[in-house]
């Protein structure tokens, strides 16, 4: 039997936070201290003195458009007390007293059972007219053998890319009549994946994304990451991708949290918090 501990064996705990801040409480800007606080919860390895049980290994924060937040931030790292350990600090007393959590959304990082083996995917290649003894195939495969490791450790392990903008949403898979993701074979939800797949490989370069799984850690099922160089592609990716059958038949979406990349004391300026 494996070891009791609270690391994952293979993904990473991640954590979306969600805040606004207490105007009804705030007459002024922030003083000095609880701006200084305020940097140092959100942003533990600028800190006058980080200590590394603080320091997630992945940490970005960003300011929100619309009334449901002023500010989130998205974390990950192999150790739950690290990731929940940023919303405690920024709850703790000072600049806890002026800030309401408004919505969290716990998970971990994971490797899709939809992504391909390398001899699936030579028979998905086959399947889609490769001849099966031509080089041409073989060099595919080759290169997806060679490109799996990282893709996979991207999945479970990603760098957040410094990208303006980004948007975050939960979803779930439907389990209505006639449309019940889990009474489907694996084989066609295999296909239908693969063909959602297929729709995001035409903005690489231009949106990355994070998948991460909550069943049984939150309501929703997943959680979906966009980092966009442009607010624009995550317009467009999202449109395009409604017409895959995978989320025209089967997706069924939460709220959605449109964000832009910012640093502690940008938010409190972007709030009109700080001078």
């Amino acid at each position: 039997m494996p070891e009791p501990s609270v690391i994952p064996e293979r993904g990473w705990h991640v954590g979306h936070y969600f805040y606004r801040f207490r105007r009804d409480l705030i007459d002024e800007p922030f003083s000095p201290t609880l701006q200084r606080q305020f940097q140092n919860a959100l942003a533990p390895a600028d800190a006058d003195s980080p200590t590394a049980d603080r320091i997630p290994e992945r940490l970005a924060s960003y300011w929100i458009s619309g009334h449901e937040a002023d500010f989130a931030t998205v974390i990950m790292d192999p150790h739950p007390g690290k990731v929940e350990g940023i919303h405690q600090a920024l709850l703790a007393p000072g600049i806890g007293r002026y800030l309401e959590a408004t919505w969290s959304f716990i998970s971990m990082s994971e490797v899709s059972e939809y992504v391909p083996s390398v001899d699936e995917y030579r028979q998905r290649l086959i399947k889609e007219g490769n001849s099966p003894d031509s080089p041409e195939l073989a060099a595919k495969v080759n290169a997806y053998e060679r490109r799996l490791p990282m893709m996979n450790r991207n999945r479970l392990q990603p760098e957040f890319p410094d990208w303006p903008s980004a948007c975050f949403y939960p979803m779930n898979k439907s389990r209505i009549p006639g449309a019940n993701w889990f009474t489907e074979p694996f084989s066609d939800r295999n296909q239908m994946m693969a063909e959602h797949a297929q729709s995001g490989i035409a903005f690489a370069g231009k949106v990355s994304q994070l998948i991460s799984v909550g069943v049984g850690l939150d309501d929703w099922e997943w959680m979906v990451t966009l980092w966009g160089r442009n607010p624009e592609y995550l317009k467009e990716i999202v449109y395009k991708m409604r017409f895959d059958e995978a989320s025209a038949k089967y997706g069924q979406f939460g709220p959605f949290y449109v964000g832009y990349r910012a640093t502690p004391q940008e938010i409190l300026k972007h709030c009109h918090l700080a001078m």
